[in-house]
């Protein structure tokens, strides 16, 4: 048939399907890299400042391994926070709390 494409008149060998080297470029498969025994907070410092490449795998692994080695601060919230600091700011300054006014001694005279 003429006018169709793919379908010349004659007998062909490579007419249809997947032709050699088509599509796109395989990428090439990356090789684990080798990162070193270290702190797991350092090893993510070096990753962010771009020192170490790795890995998405070594980030989440390292991610999750972190927790076990470095806690996050507990114990103090907003509102402790907040009163700790005016307890501080009271104590002393400008806003300091005065002492108690003196007292007047009154004596009555007798006429």
């Amino acid at each position: 048939m003429t006018g169709v494409k793919g379908k010349s008149g004659g007998p062909r060998k490579n007419s249809g399907g997947a032709r050699p080297g088509a599509g796109r470029p395989k990428k090439p498969k990356e090789e684990p890299k080798q990162i070193s025994e270290r702190d797991m907070l350092q090893l993510l410092q070096d990753i962010a400042f771009g020192r170490v490449d790795a890995t998405i795998i070594q980030v989440r692994a390292a991610i999750a391994a972190i927790q076990y080695t470095h806690h996050k601060k507990t114990g103090e919230g907003k509102k402790e926070a907040a009163a700790e600091a005016a307890k501080k700011a009271s104590q002393g300054g400008k806003f300091a709390t005065r002492t108690a006014p003196p007292t007047l001694v009154y004596s009555k005279k007798e006429k």
